[in-house]
């Protein structure tokens, strides 16, 4: 707007002078048909001429400067030779030169806005001084100030301004080297600027406030907050949600992640809770504080096996339970029990065993399950069968298990570099079994000292004896029903 009034303001100014200008000429025409030649005698119309001249000039260069901020603000406007006033005689070479120097300033400048070259106003050169071109000297600078202001901010805007088709060139015969120079430079200014807008290079202009740059600079600063903050949440929420267990998309998802953190809460709450009331309780006795402890925890420990029977039973109907686990891999000593097991029923019938197993919690060892009638006819045919052919006994040993006893004993075959695992269970009351020390004889130790502790007797050992405790010992330690005879011991 304001570039508007100054517009305005410069046509009324420039129409006054007009005016003021006709006027003068035709009092000084009217004077000079009363007066003598003036080339017979010099008068002070001479004068007069002079300082309407610089006025003319004044007021062509006014609208000069008129024309180039119309064209540059987009206002096609064809230039109208100034209304010429009753001839006046006095007018002479030097006002017909000024006018075609302005009229050829305008046409330039507007060819160089149609080849997109930006000028900024220059300043003519003074003319000698001369009364009242002072005021028209600041109001052309006041102008220009402000032309060059709001060009600047259009190409911040990125407003490209159509070039306007140029009035005729003339050829200006009044040009001199100042006017020159200042083009030049204009021209290496406007060069420079427009290489900084097409490299990206935004420059704030020397007339633009410093507070717009500022305000700019915060509204950016700002933005960018803005940007980060919303990024933060978005990677906090994606972490939550991996955390939580990774729920799809679906609505389903959201209810259970809301479910899920609402659950989190209450139990964040609970513990502080019981945390503060644990703490206020902590004053008085602390047997008792240990107690609620060990009830809390035990508590905790219950719930927690309560929930995940509650949730295996639930994934159990639900069919999402695993599939049973494939049979365990089979035991490299598997052939080994197939082959004993295939010799002693083609030998000794099936009927002679109870079971047979690996036995997964003693190297995988083949065990034997015999019946307590066929132990002795076994075990000689485990060490004398050439299939077979386990001609050491590793260990022997009794256990009460409260129902019956068993009584254990370790073969191996140094020939087939192979070994075998026989038990045999007896009655508790009445423990006895037949000894094997006649056919290893390195049973003869272990059948005494299972019979020492717990009461097994071995029929046919050659001298079954006690070997810890004395003969007259009452009990056998290891039973599970043993009452020391003497409490002090």
């Amino acid at each position: 707007m304001s570039g508007e009034k100054d517009l305005e303001q410069l046509k009324r100014e420039a129409a006054e002078k007009a005016k003021a200008d006709a006027l003068a000429r035709r009092q000084a025409k009217e004077a000079g048909e009363n007066a003598p030649k003036p080339e017979d005698t010099p008068t002070p119309a001479g004068d007069a001429d002079d300082l309407a001249k610089k006025k003319a000039a004044a007021a062509a260069k006014a609208k000069a400067a008129a024309l180039a901020k119309k064209q540059r603000e987009g206002i096609v406007e064809e230039p109208v030779a100034p209304a010429e006033e009753a001839p006046a005689e006095g007018d002479d070479l030097a006002k017909k030169k000024a006018a075609a120097a302005a009229n050829a300033k305008a046409a330039a400048l507007a060819k160089k806005q149609r080849e997109g070259i930006v000028e900024e106003p220059v300043a003519p050169a003074e003319e000698a001084p001369a009364e009242g071109d002072d005021l028209a000297k600041k109001k052309a600078a006041a102008a220009a100030k402000a032309k060059a202001a709001a060009l600047a901010k259009k190409q911040r805007e990125g407003i490209v301004e159509e070039p306007v088709a140029p009035a005729e060139e003339a050829p200006a015969e009044g040009d001199d080297l100042a006017k020159k120079k200042a083009a030049a430079a204009a021209k290496a200014k406007a060069a420079a600027l427009a290489k900084k807008q097409r490299e990206g290079i935004v420059e704030e202009p020397a007339e633009a406030p410093a507070a717009e740059a500022g305000s700019d600079d915060d509204l950016a600063k700002k933005k960018a907050a803005a940007v980060a903050k919303a990024k933060a949440a978005a990677a906090a929420k994606r972490k939550a949600a991996e955390l939580a267990g990774g729920a799809s998309d679906a609505p389903a998802g959201d209810d259970e992640k809301a479910k899920a953190i609402a659950a989190a809460k209450a139990k964040a709450a609970a513990a502080a809770k019981a945390k503060a009331a644990a703490a206020a309780k902590a004053g008085g006795a602390a047997a008792g504080g240990d107690d609620e402890k060990a009830k809390a925890i035990a508590a905790a420990k219950a719930k927690a096996a309560a929930a995940a029977a509650a949730k295996a039973k639930a994934a159990g109907k639900a069919g999402d339970a695993p599939a049973p686990a494939a049979e365990e891999a089979a035991s490299p000593n598997q052939p080994f029990l197939d082959k004993y097991r295939k010799v002693i029923e083609e030998n000794l019938g099936a009927e002679v065993l109870e079971d047979s197993y690996i036995n997964k919690l003693s190297k995988d060892v083949p065990t034997l399950v015999v019946k307590r009638e066929s132990y002795y006819k076994l075990t000689q045919f485990l060490k004398y069968n050439e299939l077979l052919g386990f001609d050491y006994l590793s260990e022997i040993h009794g256990t009460d298990f409260q129902s019956h006893m068993e009584v254990y004993a370790h073969l191996y075959s140094y020939k087939n570099r192979q070994s075998v695992a026989v038990i045999v269970k007896i009655d508790r009351d009445e423990p006895t079994i037949e000894s094997v020390t006649p056919i290893w004889a390195g049973a003869e130790w272990a059948e005494c000292e299972a019979y020492d502790l717990l009461g097994i007797k071995f029929t046919g050992h050659p001298n079954l004896r006690r070997i810890m405790l004395g003969e007259d010992w009452v009990g056998h330690p290891l039973r599970k029903d043993y009452e020391p005879y003497d409490v002090e011991v």
